[in-house]
């Protein structure tokens, strides 16, 4: 079914995920140096500590310059480097997507210390990555905090647990402070899934399970700096649903006709759009990466072309609830 409501959104801006079972068409800095500009989002109004002033987690978000992302709030708070989009590949590699150029820049590879595969993918306010790496068993997980400017890497000093160390996960803003937000996150580890939780300091706190034909099913989410979250559900057709952040339960969902029921995907939201990165299984298709479809709210319309086999695949996507609230002009 359609989300009527999607077509009065007029204040909308998110922080997204993805997640793997197990990723060019982008402009490289130097990958000698395994750190770079993004090309698309760095530049005046920078941090000097790509850390020292990232929110805490499921807490504020600091004061991070008066850069203007040029189609955000004026005044928000937010650098520049907020507004772009941020994937993840299979590869460890991280890159700036700007949707409107059809544009990736290679920013460098993740310089975190583990020997665990990404997963998935959430961007705060400050654009600091929260990047999940987790055993092919799912028997560990962990969360590192990653440097959007340079892909430098620092741990998270979150523990993850009791079936939460494969993740979807987004960040969502509080509507009526929008500098305060919390990061969602679904449990993703071995099927069934088992629903929404959050990261409270040092720990996942659950939520509870998603409703009706969504339980048990896993999700990759995304937030808005409107206070709503929404999931990625990899169903038959795939679905995209709106989330209740207090229960779990479902609110309401639509299909998406055309969009492939993936092994590897990502979620994101930018511009007034949702954007879906998927790819198949590499066992009889390792020639095909990742596919970027698009839904828009506003007329209903799927674009399952708007990119097409990108050159790697995608295992993690986010946005910050800093981003365009409208496709800029």
């Amino acid at each position: 079914m359609r989300i009527a409501r999607w077509c009065f959104w007029i204040a909308l801006a998110a922080a997204g995920c993805s997640a793997s079972n197990r990723g060019t068409s982008a402009t490289e800095t130097d990958p000698s140096s395994g750190a770079g500009d993004s090309g698309a989002g760095s530049g005046e109004g920078g941090q000097d500590d790509p850390f020292g002033s990232g929110a805490d987690i499921g807490g504020n978000s600091g004061d991070v310059g008066n850069g203007d992302n040029g189609s955000g709030p004026p005044d928000n708070g937010c650098i520049e480097r907020a507004s772009l989009v941020y994937v993840l590949s299979q590869d460890n590699e991280l890159y700036s997507f700007r949707p409107d150029r059809k544009e990736f820049t290679k920013i460098g590879v993740l310089g975190c210390r583990t020997g665990m595969d990404p997963n998935s993918m959430a961007i705060d306010r400050n654009a600091v990555a929260w990047v999940n790496y987790v055993e092919p068993d799912d028997s560990e997980g962990t969360l590192f905090k990653v440097s959007t400017e340079d892909a430098s890497c620092e741990p998270s000093g979150a523990t993850l647990s009791d079936g939460w160390s494969r993740l979807g996960m987004g960040f969502s803003s509080d509507l009526s402070r929008p500098d305060t937000e919390e990061l969602f996150v679904a449990g993703a580890t071995g099927m069934p899934g088992i629903g929404l939780g959050r990261i409270d300091g040092a720990s996942v706190t659950p939520v509870g399970e998603f409703s009706g034909s969504m339980r048990d099913i896993s999700a990759e989410l995304t937030g808005t700096g409107d206070g709503r979250l929404f999931g990625f559900f990899t169903t038959t057709p795939v679905q995209l649903a709106e989330i209740d952040k207090e229960t779990g339960e479902i609110i309401e969902a639509t299909d998406l006709p055309g969009i492939e029921t993936p092994s590897s995907w990502a979620f994101s939201f930018w511009g007034g759009d949702f954007y879906f990165y998927t790819a198949p299984s590499e066992l009889g298709s390792s020639s095909r990466t990742t596919n970027v479809s698009r839904y828009r709210p506003s007329d209903g319309s799927i674009d399952t072309d708007y990119m097409t086999n990108i050159g790697f695949r995608i295992v993690g996507a986010g946005v910050s609830t800093c981003a365009p609230l409208d496709l800029p002009r």
